[in-house]
């Protein structure tokens, strides 16, 4: 697996193309169309925020929003700016992306049964194990949500394809009271991934009864489809997750699962994030149509493509989640605009029985927002 090492230091930034693009979704919002409620008027922005520019070097935590005083610790080459042109159609702009999905998909059968297509290509064999890291380094962007609905798709479709098990496992890898323990599986005991660190030399010396040995710290879905590596709630657990111990486990978990899902945390200084993108066979940028999120997400993208990343950049899926049943004015713009930067976008809908923020139970959604969810697993491991 790859290492995080080489990572530079952060581009100083300039001209901003965030201003124009987002002042167009503004603007588009204020177009003559429905009538609607008078929206807020755009608030005073205090730094700009990054232009695009050539990939290598990744900003600490503390620089996002990016600002004028904080000083360069990284030293990466400088970018020539790309311009970007939100007007232009993402075929414009990027030959190999699919026209974006703009709008929530939908069963073209009215719900109920999802697209058998869909279902075959959830269900085929991976060939090797596979990485999906959920990233954002905002927090509120749905990536806890998203790592469970994937892993939730993935495993209901592969199980339910004659499979004795789905060989998808959620792991919760922020450092700091993660929540997808919680809101996943069933708390048939209370140990998380500070218990299986602390046990890792037993585990790895298991042989043949590895997956005996690992499931004893692993909780499990509601409905069984797949299986879930819970976080710890002390913050000193992020000390012992060194990029050493991080590759241990990776190593355990692709022994005994075929796609592992995990959801990151949200500093990305952190030698455990960086060791885990570093070792991703997809990343997957989490956001929602809002401008701070998505401005998050692309500074993320640039970050990575300034380290030597551009390649899982180029691989990555786009996954816009609604949190409300409005898209709003920058769906459109973003799905564009993410097309021309990731591999393929999904927009997944809005659902009521996910707006507590409670433990989720996948059979509990709508119709369509389980197919749009398995639509959305299946573009995550397209080429697979």
């Amino acid at each position: 697996m790859a290492t995080p090492e080489g990572w530079k230091e952060p581009r100083r930034t300039s001209t901003s193309r965030w201003r124009s693009f987002l002042s167009r979704g503004r603007n588009k919002s204020q177009e003559p169309g429905p009538a609607e409620e008078p929206r807020e008027p755009s608030r005073p922005r205090t730094a700009s925020p990054p232009p695009p520019q050539q990939r290598r070097g990744l900003p600490p935590q503390r620089q996002q929003p990016p600002a004028q005083s904080q000083p360069n610790v990284y030293g990466s080459p400088a970018r020539s700016a790309a311009p970007q042109a939100p007007q232009a159609a993402p075929a414009a702009q990027r030959a190999v992306a699919p026209t974006p999905t703009l709008t929530p998909p939908r069963d073209p059968r009215g719900g109920g049964q999802a697209d058998p297509a869909v279902l075959n290509a959830l269900r085929r064999p991976m060939g090797r194990s596979r990485v999906i890291a959920f990233i954002n380094p905002k927090g509120g962007v749905h990536k806890t949500t998203a790592t469970v609905l994937t892993a939730a798709a993935l495993g209901s479709a592969r199980s339910a394809g004659g499979a004795q098990q789905s060989g998808v496992i959620a792991w919760d890898d922020n450092e700091l009271r993660g929540t997808l323990g919680l809101r996943a599986g069933s708390a048939r005991h209370g140990r998380t991934i500070r218990h299986l660190v602390e046990h890792l030399d037993r585990v790895e010396a298991a042989g043949v009864q590895l997956p005996e040995h690992l499931d004893e710290f692993l909780r499990h879905s509601a409905d069984g489809s797949f299986d879930v590596l819970a976080g710890d709630e002390d913050p000193k657990l992020q000390l012992k997750l060194d990029p050493t111990t991080v590759l241990r486990m990776l190593d355990i978990l692709t022994r005994t699962h075929e796609l592992v899902c995990i959801d990151t945390g949200n500093n990305v200084e952190s030698h455990n994030w960086r060791t885990v993108v570093s070792s991703a066979d997809r990343l997957v940028v989490t956001t929602v149509p809002r401008e701070d999120a998505a401005f998050s997400a692309d500074w993320m993208l640039d970050l990575l493509e300034e380290n030597g990343y551009g390649h899982l950049v180029k691989d990555a899926v786009t996954l816009l989640s609604l949190p409300t049943p409005n898209p709003g004015p920058l769906l459109q713009d973003l799905s564009a605009h993410f097309s021309s930067r990731t591999k393929d976008v999904a927009v997944v809908p809005y659902d009521p029985a996910l707006e507590p923020g409670a433990k989720i139970e996948f059979s509990a959604l709508r119709d369509q927002t389980r197919n749009a969810w398995y639509e959305a697993a299946a573009k995550i491991i397209d080429g697979y």
